[in-house]
């Protein structure tokens, strides 16, 4: 799709005010609880092609006088716009999640083109320079599953070595093919076996439930 326009701070926070009218978000104490916990940017463009208003917005949802709600607790997801990385980190340190989804360049180039100006070694050093990272606060790596793509033991092997020194949990994400897709998703029995070799060496992953497939998502 064509870019129309950048989204301005107020249309971001727009949709957090949105979802909390939705849901009757309006608790004044602690103690009544929030129906909004967390949020993740991601789904409908790049944040970081448009980071000073998805920063400018951030500040708002989580200053005190406003939504509040805790930086920790707001997760921005990059396809791995390096520079800018660096600078949520040090500006806002927010929670950080990759869109990864190979672990050799030649395949992220064709998967994820971004690749071809920030290669995987450059997105590594800049997510292991991100600040406040801990086992406690891990980095999340998105990894679409791909059947003979992106799937097999070695490539899961080959994740390992790149998350290596980085605190990491992986999200293991089905494919949903669609007509005419030239993907497929990755059998379950594989998905499970790149599972267990990322368990085996101690790494925290999940598969995500899939969600959307009845209307081609």
């Amino acid at each position: 799709q064509k870019l129309v326009r950048n989204l301005t701070p107020g249309d971001i926070v727009g949709q957090v005010m949105l979802a909390r009218d939705a849901l009757g978000d309006w608790a004044q104490t602690e103690e009544a609880g929030r129906r909004i916990s967390n949020i993740v940017l991601m789904g409908m463009g790049e944040p970081l092609y448009n980071t000073d208003s998805v920063m400018d917005a951030m500040r708002l949802v989580s200053d005190g006088d406003g939504i509040a709600i805790g930086r920790r607790k707001i997760t921005l997801s990059t396809s791995g716009v390096v520079p800018d990385i660096r600078r949520v980190g040090a500006e806002l340190g927010l929670s950080l999640a990759i869109s990864l989804h190979a672990v050799n360049d030649e395949l992220r180039n064709r998967l994820v083109p971004i690749n071809r100006k920030y290669p995987i070694a450059e997105l590594m050093d800049a997510v292991r320079g991100y600040p406040g990272l801990t086992t406690s606060r891990r980095v999340t790596w998105e990894y679409v599953m791909l059947k003979g793509v992106n799937d097999s033991d070695a490539d899961a092997r080959t994740l390992l070595r790149l998350m290596e020194g980085i605190p990491s949990k992986v999200n293991l994400i089905p494919f949903n093919p669609w007509p005419g897709s030239e993907f497929e998703c990755s059998d379950p029995a594989r998905i499970e076996s790149f599972l267990a070799i990322l368990h085996r060496a101690g790494t925290v992953a999940t598969i995500r439930k899939t969600r959307g497939q009845d209307i081609l998502a």
